[in-house]
């Protein structure tokens, strides 16, 4: 640690974000190391802490030999301020080293309203913006994660993208990578041949052209770039790598506990989710697995908490036999365990009051929509009565405390949609009348409203979004319809909801909106602290960018999209047919119930497709 950085840390909040030095933090002999990677999350500390996809790749790297991966976390505002003050570039946590000095820069990007920290980080560590300008194999900046199947908003600040699932593609990514090194390649060289890596995106090897009218004429591929680029997966999650020694934070972090990944994909098809698609197909661990993986993360990590998460974690069909062998180690070992991401059609009761002693927790589900009608538009499969019938089954056990997540804006949502919403959360208020054990405390009902947002790769991803100022309409119009002292109101913010759209659905010219809102300021986008949609705003008018042409216009069936080249399994038709069937109000069945033919079995190389 430089003499400059121990003065500065006394005076920002929350210095341990910036000295490393944790448990289980993976040093090694700079002698022995080849390749430096630079891992960066483009958010503070205590949320990259958090994220499972960080700890799995940090690992995966460090266990090869000769390469040392180390993190790099976005700063906050106050150590920012300080750094360029005082001409200290950004660093890694691991070594203290300058990001620049690495080898390689690596991103991993989850959110859209991250995009400028990653330009920011890149400006803090000292390294060129564009990927014209970094000439040789070092600081070659490559990313990946949800984001990057829309890459393009990005293209021309990240050398190569790996899309999907990384513990195997980034093994030989860094692989080929140390040998070029030792071989003395050229950058071109390089990325000639990782271009040949499957699911390895290389965007200088493609050229857009447009129409007149602004959209997408054609995607040229250069000679020997593929056309058709697919993400890759996991097959076997049991022999997948995970960490279980994972680094023990020095501050207090979002998620400060062990999490435990019980499977892959998704068997809903809600059709708004990028997630539920882009992560098929489903792949699962086993029970046995599990429970090793969990008693070693416990016994190495110090947690008093651990999570099993997925996307629907009551969905995992092996969660009755895991967590009857899981909680009575937790309880011998004083650790409380959590299960998230639960459904009001098949929420248990049983296994809620085996995890939940004393004091009853509040219970999260997310309808979406508050009519049958638009359930079934955005294919949610959960009836009226499966809400209440869980509402009623929660309340009789003593459950008192309910939020609701719900999303305004959805394709072909209508005024009494909206007061759809009110009108089932009086008919829960009903319910706890009716069925209500703890009277005592009383019952409180948290009712959040997104904006919703399309996205590519889901049947949603030609809609258009309705404007900000309809969007608050329906919000006051769904508030003015709330009289129970027993609700609480809130609303995400708009704009930020559109920018997001814009980035999610953003090609190439996106990109030089993102440059320029970085230089006016923008950084830390997803905190209210620091989101400026004036910045945004002036950005967009300075670029002579139509925010509207990306979010209320929408996309036409026949368009070509920025991210077509990308193939996340599911297949284009399965989409337009999942987009049609919305419009019909009819619902596609689950996995379980019979596939559907999305596509995304011809993945597996040990299935047959079902299409």
């Amino acid at each position: 640690m430089t003499d400059k950085l121990q003065r500065i840390l006394p005076t920002v909040q929350k210095p341990a974000r910036y000295t490393g030095g944790e448990y289980n933090e993976i040093q090694k002999d700079p002698a022995s190391v080849r390749v430096n990677v630079a891992f960066c999350f483009p958010d503070t500390y205590e949320i990259g802490m958090s994220n499972v996809g960080m700890r799995i790749l940090y690992g995966v790297m460090n266990e090869m030999e000769g390469v040392w991966c180390q993190r790099v976390f976005a700063p906050w505002g106050d150590m920012e301020d300080a750094m360029r003050a005082n001409g200290i570039p950004l660093w890694a946590l691991e070594s203290g080293c300058p990001v620049k000095e690495f080898d390689m820069i690596a991103f991993t990007v989850g959110y859209e309203m991250c995009y400028t920290n990653i330009l920011n980080m890149l400006t803090l560590a000292g390294v060129p913006l564009h990927a014209s300008e970094r000439k040789g194999l070092e600081n070659m900046v490559f990313a990946g994660g949800v984001c990057t199947f829309n890459p393009e908003p990005l293209a021309p600040f990240v050398d190569f993208f790996s899309l999907g699932e990384g513990e195997e593609s980034t093994v030989e990514i860094v692989s080929l990578y140390d040998r070029a090194k030792q071989e003395g390649w050229t950058k071109e060289r390089f990325l000639e041949e990782v271009s040949r890596i499957p699911g390895v995106y290389v965007p200088s090897f493609y050229e857009h052209i447009y129409n007149e009218d602004g959209t997408l004429k054609e995607i040229i591929a250069k000679e020997g770039a593929p056309g058709k680029l697919t993400k890759r997966i996991v097959e076997h999650l049991d022999d997948a790598y995970f960490p279980t020694k994972m680094i023990v934070p020095s501050t207090e972090i979002v998620h400060d506990r062990a999490n435990l990944e019980l499977f892959r994909g998704c068997i809903r098809g809600c059709r708004f989710c990028q997630a539920g698609f882009s992560c098929r197909p489903v792949r699962k661990k086993s029970p046995e697995v599990l429970y090793r993986q969990a008693v070693e993360c416990l016994e190495n990590f110090g947690a008093s908490e651990i999570t099993l998460s997925s996307l629907s974690t009551s969905d995992y069909r092996g969660l009755k036999e895991l967590t009857d062998e899981l909680i009575p180690y937790c309880e011998q070992s004083k650790v409380s365990l959590s299960v998230p991401s639960l459904r009001a059609d098949n929420f248990s009761r049983e296994l809620m009051e085996k995890l939940q002693t004393g004091k009853k927790s509040g219970l999260t589900f997310a309808p979406e929509a508050g009519t049958q009608r638009l359930r079934d538009v955005i294919n949610k499969n959960l009836t009226e009565e499966e809400i209440l019938e869980t509402c009623r089954n929660a309340f009789s056990g003593g459950w008192s405390n309910v939020k609701l997540y719900f999303m305004l804006g959805l394709p072909t949502e209508t005024d009494e949609d909206v007061l759809g919403i009110a009108d089932l959360v009086y008919k829960i208020i009903l319910a706890w009348k009716e069925h209500g054990t703890a009277k005592k405390r009383g019952l409180r009902i948290h009712v959040a409203t997104a904006f919703f947002v399309p996205k590519p790769h889901t049947p949603f991803q030609w809609e258009k979004q309705i404007t900000v100022e309809e969007y608050l309409r329906r919000c006051r119009l769904l508030k003015d319809h709330f009289y129970s002292k027993s609700i609480d109101y809130n609303y995400h913010t708009p704009d930020i909801s559109r920018l997001e759209a814009v980035m999610a659905r953003g090609d190439r010219r996106i990109a030089p909106v993102l440059e320029e809102a970085a230089c006016l300021g923008a950084k830390l986008d997803g905190w209210d602290e620091y989101f400026n949609n004036d910045i945004w705003m002036e950005a967009f008018r300075r670029c002579g960018v139509d925010m509207e042409f990306y979010t209320t216009r929408g996309y036409g069936e026949e368009e070509l999209l920025a991210w077509d080249p990308i193939d996340v399994g599911v297949t284009k038709k399965f989409l337009l047919r999942e987009r049609r069937q919305a419009y019909e109000a009819k619902i596609t069945p689950d996995c379980r119930s019979g596939c559907a033919g999305c596509g995304a079995n011809c993945l597996l190389k040990e299935r047959e497709c079902d299409e």
